[in-house]
């Protein structure tokens, strides 16, 4: 099925991953750990939230807007050397902030600079790795590697800042930007001292030859043409949208029901890093139920309710720990039982064209929610829920009125259409026999067979 040396003797396999994961854990605890160092500085520079947020921005609008013709490049290249240059690129613009940390020159606009070029990088990054994967592993595998991302990303989220705020005094903004560095060139060496097979073209892959504005364009042309691929990403899309509410919203909900209290909020977000490590850890023993599609589908109900209905009724640190706990538990499962599900049944000599549509569809929901939630806590639910409120009288015997009741409420709502969402997708046939309709890639006679079963899946 792949194209392998066979006098290659660099480690393969789940061998080969591992060591591809480990130098991408390292990469991840580095890169975090400056993230939070740059964050703080940024803090201590202005004094506003703003450039913290624009930020944020910098680093995500580029891949969106380049992830199409990333992922056509990705499936054009080989995926080895786009990960390692990807990687290497990236940490270029460590490098770059160093410097100019270094020199005295480093100002706020050079931090949205650097946001961006690495962007645009990290675009190739995840298409070409999640595509690597599927050549690297058999497909009883996919999910546990997915399990130990997610350990990976937990990881960098619970160790990170406790070790940034550590460094930081001892060896200061500079020497956490040097171990950044450092653990970005050991992450490329690891991705060099293993085999990565390239797929052999598949029917669909010699479809989509053609020119680079075509090649991105066949990843939305893909996912459209096949109904059961494209619900699982409306699901999302909309989960996404739903959580993005709850994820802006957590912040300023437990600060002002509980006056400012700094300590309450980092317990409930390590709450969500043991929850997510834990999880990663029971993906990659577990694989998964062996259904995938109830794993995105059930994963949905419970996230949707631990994260929304059950933190939004929460009223203290134990109910808020348990909720955020209990949704990032849930969450590994979730995301490995859905890039199992695309990895089985996408051919993976165009998974970088159909992935990086992926990642676009699912990301841009997000701003969106970003865009109304503000006006709507403001202007509409904070007033109704506060004591007296209009809707005081209607909500308050589940949620106490006063400051920050009507952002629980948001929250409350958003999980249960959270909740509701996946119930719809358990009726569409399309969805809920996802695994049925579309044939993994490596069945035999896989183009007449997909062929005959997207015609039955539209009439369903």
């Amino acid at each position: 099925m792949y194209n392998v040396p066979a006098q290659s003797k660099q480690p393969r396999g789940m061998t080969g991953f591992s060591i591809v994961w480990f130098g991408q854990l390292v990469s991840l605890l580095g890169t975090s750990m400056s993230g939070f160092g740059l964050m703080i500085w940024a803090w201590q520079v202005t004094g506003k939230a703003t450039p913290l947020a624009l930020m944020g921005v910098f680093m995500a609008a580029p891949s969106l807007l380049v992830s199409p013709f990333a992922g056509a490049l990705v499936d054009r290249w080989n995926r080895k050397l786009v990960m390692a240059i990807s990687d290497f690129a990236a940490g270029l613009s460590t490098i770059a902030i160093f410097v100019l940390y270094l020199t005295n020159n480093l100002q706020i606009w050079h931090l949205y600079a650097a946001g961006a070029f690495s962007s645009v990088f990290q675009s190739f990054q995840w298409p070409a790795f999640s595509a690597a994967i599927s050549t690297m592993l058999p497909k009883e595998q996919y999910a546990r590697a997915a399990g130990m991302m997610s350990i990976a990303q937990a990881l960098s989220t619970i160790a990170a800042p406790p070790m940034a705020g550590v460094l930081l005094v001892w060896i200061g903004l500079q020497g956490i930007l040097m171990i950044d560095i450092v653990t970005f060139v050991f992450a490329v060496v690891m991705i060099l001292l293993v085999a990565i097979p390239q797929p052999k073209t598949s029917a669909a892959g010699a479809q989509s030859k053609g020119s680079l504005l075509s090649e991105a364009g066949f990843g939305f042309r893909y996912i459209v043409a096949r109904p059961s691929l494209l619900g699982l990403q409306l699901m999302f899309f909309t989960i996404n949208f739903l959580n993005a509410f709850q994820f802006a919203l957590l912040a300023p909900m437990i600060l002002a029901r509980t006056n400012s209290s700094s300590t309450i909020l980092g317990t409930v977000q390590s709450a969500f890093g043991i929850g997510g490590l834990l999880g990663g850890i029971l993906l990659s023993v577990w694989g998964g139920p062996k259904r995938k599609v109830h794993g995105v589908l059930i994963g949905m109900m419970l996230g949707s309710f631990a994260s929304g209905v059950l933190m939004g009724l929460g009223g203290g640190v134990v109910m808020w720990s348990v909720a955020a706990f209990l949704s990032m538990l849930i969450l590994p499962i979730l995301n490995g039982s859905n890039q199992a599900i695309w990895q089985a049944k996408v051919p993976p000599d165009i998974q970088g064209k159909v992935f990086s549509v992926r990642i676009m569809i699912a990301q841009i929901s997000s701003p969106l929610a970003m865009a109304l939630i503000g006006p709507l806590a403001d202007q509409i639910f904070e007033p109704r829920m506060a004591v007296g409120g209009s809707w005081s009288g209607i909500f308050g015997g589940m949620i106490q009125p006063g400051v920050g009741a009507g952002i629980a409420l948001i929250m409350v709502l958003s999980g249960i259409i959270g909740m509701g969402a996946p119930l719809i997708g358990y009726m569409i046939p399309a969805i809920r026999n996802a695994e049925d309709l579309i044939p993994d890639h490596t069945d035999h006679g896989e183009a007449e067979h997909e062929q005959a079963q997207l015609h039955h899946a539209v009439e369903v």
